[in-house]
């Protein structure tokens, strides 16, 4: 997953001040209230059968970085063979509203698609 900010004081003042310019992350929407990180958003990822890593632009590897230049946010799998797909988009990750919810269905169905079907059972 790749937040559409830089990591950072200086980034997260910029991102502060994009916001208050109007523009917005939806995956940092998904994943963070007005103060910390949604617990809801980390029961999330606890229950899911499948590595996550969320990274800051300034944070991915490089082979992220360079499948996903210009195209944030948005969450990457990376499929048995080693090679990337997106799994949702930024578009999709608005259509999400914020909410954590939403988001595991989308991201459920996107792992589906992509052949990684999550288990939540544990």
């Amino acid at each position: 997953m790749v937040y559409d900010a830089d990591g950072g004081l200086a980034g997260e003042l910029r991102y502060v001040l994009g916001a208050l310019a109007g523009r917005h992350c939806g995956l940092c929407d998904i994943t963070h209230g007005r103060l910390r990180r949604k617990p809801t958003f980390d029961d999330l990822l606890c229950s899911l059968d499948v590595p996550v890593q969320v990274w800051h632009r300034n944070e991915q590897t490089p082979d992220v970085a360079a499948f996903t230049r210009g195209r944030t946010p948005t969450v990457v799998g990376r499929l048995d063979d080693g090679s990337l797909v997106e799994l949702l988009d930024a578009a999709q990750l608005d259509a999400c509203g914020g909410d954590v919810g939403r988001f595991g269905v989308a991201l459920d169905a996107a792992l589906a698609r992509a052949g990684s079907t999550p288990d939540r059972s544990g």
